[in-house]
């Protein structure tokens, strides 16, 4: 089984690809996650990276494709995989047809633009133990500090708003073109990202399904 979500920044993929990979018993692939260990190591990668990524672009085709094209081969993926940020264009998506990816199923979570700037912008990360709260869906119990580690927290620096909306401009015309050409293949599911997660879940899995 291999399966691709979609959806714009905020829109839970990260979490439905834990809950996809658990379900069927394969390893979720986040490129995100990948870059932004890059970043933090400070490998050449991870910073030239980190220059579109502070801008709201994303990370250019070429090195998004190596990474994918690494990590495929690995033991873990033979009985399929689930891809979480790739691909993000269509040159990409032509990249994993060339690779021979044969995609079973692609999930796009859909959230309108305005909730997805309030879902990030609220965003908040403990500096010390990188627990995530939310100013309104999951506040700490005391404002600016960590209910775990009691940490301070703060919000990420690509949090902003304006960078937020360059993100989502980014993807509606970048992206969004995916839309079409999975729909053209037969395999495009949607589901409506909604505000407690467990409620997507239900939805997603009931498309797909498996329920």
């Amino acid at each position: 089984m291999k399966i691709v979500l979609l959806g714009p920044p905020a829109a839970g993929k990260g979490t439905q690809a834990a809950n996809l990979s658990k379900h069927f018993n394969i390893p979720s692939i986040s490129t995100g996650a990948i870059i932004r260990n890059e970043i933090s190591n400070g490998s050449t990668l991870g910073i030239k990276a980190k220059t579109f990524i502070d801008n709201g672009q994303l990370v250019p085709d070429d090195l998004v494709i190596d990474i994918v094209k690494s990590r495929i081969t690995a033991d873990d993926c033979k009985n399929g995989y689930i891809l979480d940020g790739f691909p993000r264009t269509v040159v990409q998506a032509q990249a994993a047809d060339e690779m021979g990816i044969q995609i079973n199923r692609v999930i796009l979570i859909e959230i309108p633009d305005d909730e997805v700037v309030k879902r990030i912008t609220g965003r908040r990360e403990c500096i010390k133990c990188g627990s995530v709260y939310h100013t309104t869906y999951n506040p700490s119990k005391v404002e600016g500090i960590c209910d775990k580690c009691e940490g301070k927290i703060t919000c990420r620096e690509d949090d902003t708003e304006e960078t937020v909306r360059i993100r989502l401009s980014v993807y509606h015309s970048i992206t969004e073109p995916l839309k079409a050409y999975y729909n053209d293949k037969d395999i495009l599911t949607k589901v409506t990202g909604r505000e407690k997660v467990e409620d997507t879940t239900k939805d997603m899995f009931e498309a797909l399904g498996e329920v």
